[in-house]
């Protein structure tokens, strides 16, 4: 009895001594913050939860989004005994000890064994493999944290064998709860330091936070922690505070507001004169000042297509590319993917023709007649389409020299219309010979731009 009363007052010690993070985790749905797409009414988890019947599962998402968290709850709601490991310093002894003792819990039908393998794409498949039979036969309950695609990291037997759940990014608005709760939760968090944040503290916090509660709440107690209390007892946390627990200075820039837009003009204009060195600054200046950065890699795709164009085709690859390279790998790392993109922008050949030409083309089918297509274009998929002559006369460009034959294309009232004209700029300048060296037989007056 006393060696119990020992342990609980060692576990409420030990409490005490950890991490802000670590004391404000919640132990049931109803104080879990965000994943609502999982955990919301009537949702697939929520439901399994509610049920008593766990699948195992792999939790995939970015750090800070309460994977360990979920897993924990999951168990305790459900009455599981939990195991819980980290793939960094666990071994198959760990796993085999792990699995043994859940066998005797099967055996004397006591609590089903939840084992959670936090940071699993660190397994090796011989690690994964050993825990394999003892998920099929129910032993154990897998639950594995990931922040990595499972299909690349989790052996195809395993993943066959668990549902992935994919956790979002917590919102800020979730991340501002979980602060304000932390400030006034007396027992576990910081409620009787008696702590009042300045707004604009509050907002730096949030937003360099980069969606990660842990990250957010460390942050927060250091703050407080090295903030003295004034003559009433206050702790007033300023933004120099949060500035200086961060490491990082707060800029000026309102992601709703004068300076969002300004500064995307000044990257957009930068990249659209080449100057590389400006373009860089005012990305910089983007995501140091907290802005999404998948906002700037969707900027990034439309200037590829409208202020590069046809002059350098790569180029919407390149920023596709990196946009999937932000989604992948998150920031800090993401910024240089982007940063690549910007400065291949930046230096590549400028051609607006194929916006204009797109413009054109959509001036046209909004204002014009909706024109038939030519019967020689149509497919005759039906023997009563072929005897309307659909088809007719079509010249497969195949069978011809070059793999190109001149036939009409547009409706016939269209017949004359140039929409679309290469400028001299890289490789549009091979897309002009290509067109010359094709329609060369084609007056000279129907060469020229119309409408």
């Amino acid at each position: 009895m006393n060696m119990d009363m020992f342990e609980q007052q060692g576990e409420e010690q030990k409490m005490q001594e950890a991490p802000l993070a670590t004391r404000m985790r919640p132990t049931s749905l109803h104080t879990f913050v965000g994943q609502e797409h999982l955990i919301g009414e009537g949702r697939v988890l929520r439901k399994a939860i509610e049920s008593g019947k766990i699948p195992s599962m792999l939790l995939w998402g970015p750090p800070g989004s309460g994977k360990p968290t979920l897993a924990f709850i999951i168990a305790n709601t459900t009455g599981a005994h939990f195991s819980p490991i980290s793939a960094v310093s666990a071994n198959v002894n760990d796993l085999r000890r792990i699995i043994e003792e859940a066998k005797g819990r099967r055996q004397m039908n006591l609590q089903q064994t939840i084992l959670f393998i936090d940071e699993i794409h660190r397994f090796n498949k011989t690690q994964q493999d050993a825990v394999l039979p003892f998920v099929e036969d129910g032993t154990i309950t897998l639950i594995g944290a990931t922040t990595e695609n499972p299909s690349f990291e989790v052996t195809s037997p395993l993943l066959s064998r668990c549902r992935v759940l994919p956790l979002k990014p917590l919102t800020e608005d979730e991340i501002n709860v979980i602060i304000t709760r932390a400030l006034r939760d007396g027992l576990r968090g910081l409620g009787e330091l008696n702590v009042e944040m300045a707004p604009e503290a509050l907002s730096h916090l949030i937003t360099l936070s980069n969606n990660d509660a842990r990250v957010a709440l460390n942050t927060l107690e250091m703050a407080v922690v090295n903030t003295p209390p004034d003559a009433n007892g206050k702790r007033y946390i300023t933004l120099p505070t949060i500035e200086d627990a961060l490491q990082h200075r707060a800029l000026p820039y309102d992601k709703d507001g004068e300076q969002h837009y300004d500064i995307i003009s000044a990257l957009h204009k930068s990249m659209r004169g080449s100057d590389p060195d400006a373009s860089l600054y005012w990305l910089a200046r983007m995501l140091e000042a907290g802005e999404d950065p998948l906002y700037i890699a969707r900027r990034l795709v439309r200037f590829a297509s409208e202020d590069v164009g046809m002059a350098d085709p790569q180029a919407l690859v390149i920023t596709m590319a990196a946009q999937q390279a932000v989604h992948f790998i998150g920031l800090p790392e993401g910024n240089l993917a982007l940063a690549e993109a910007v400065v291949y922008l930046a230096t590549a050949p400028k051609s607006n023709s194929l916006y204009e030409a797109y413009s054109r083309a959509q001036k046209e089918v909004k204002q014009g007649p909706s024109e038939s297509v030519p019967l020689h274009l149509r497919n005759p998929v039906t023997p009563l389409m072929k005897d309307m002559d659909y088809g007719k006369g079509y010249k497969y460009a195949h069978d011809y020299p070059g793999h190109f034959v001149e036939q009409q294309n547009l409706p016939e009232s269209l017949q004359d219309k140039k929409y679309y004209t290469p400028s001299d700029q890289g490789y549009e300048k091979q897309v002009i010979t290509r067109l010359k060296a094709w329609w060369q037989k084609k007056k000279p007056e129907e060469t020229e731009q119309s409408g």
